[in-house]
């Protein structure tokens, strides 16, 4: 199931470049703003709250969604431009393994523990076969 959701976010990763490719902008544009989005992590200087809330906002695709079209509504190609970067930098985040955020840490994302406190195989198996996992802060 990993593998089937990298694959669906390496897709939309690339669905990103497509619609980049349609917009009036220069092919180095793209990469000079991909990171972008990324700066909504300063939220975490306040605190993990309204860093998860600030960072959670700019890496929701339904808000890169919603950019894109009201750009394309508007025949704005800066809006257009600014959902295409919202999307395509979320679909990377995701294919990285960063997920969107919880409020108590940057650490917990909706697609599991990331960083030092990352679930991690122990190399043992459980009775039913499947690897058993361990938690270091928990350790």
């Amino acid at each position: 199931m990993k593998l089937l959701l990298k694959l669906e976010e390496a897709a939309q990763f690339a669905l990103a470049l497509v619609l980049f490719n349609q917009l009036p902008f220069a092919w180095w544009w793209f990469p000079a703003l991909l990171l972008l989005p990324d700066l909504s992590m300063l939220g975490y200087l306040v605190n993990p709250r309204i860093g998860a809330y600030a960072y959670n906002f700019f890496h929701h695709k339904a808000v890169a969604v919603v950019v894109g079209a009201t750009g394309f509504l508007l025949v704005s190609p800066v809006l257009m431009l600014t959902g295409v970067l919202l999307f395509g930098h979320s679909a990377m985040d995701r294919l990285f393994g960063y997920g969107l955020k919880y409020a108590d840490g940057f650490d917990h994302t909706h697609l599991g523990r990331i960083g030092k406190n990352a679930v991690r195989p122990t190399g043992e198996e459980l009775p039913s076969g499947k690897p058993r996992v361990s938690n270091p802060s928990i350790s």
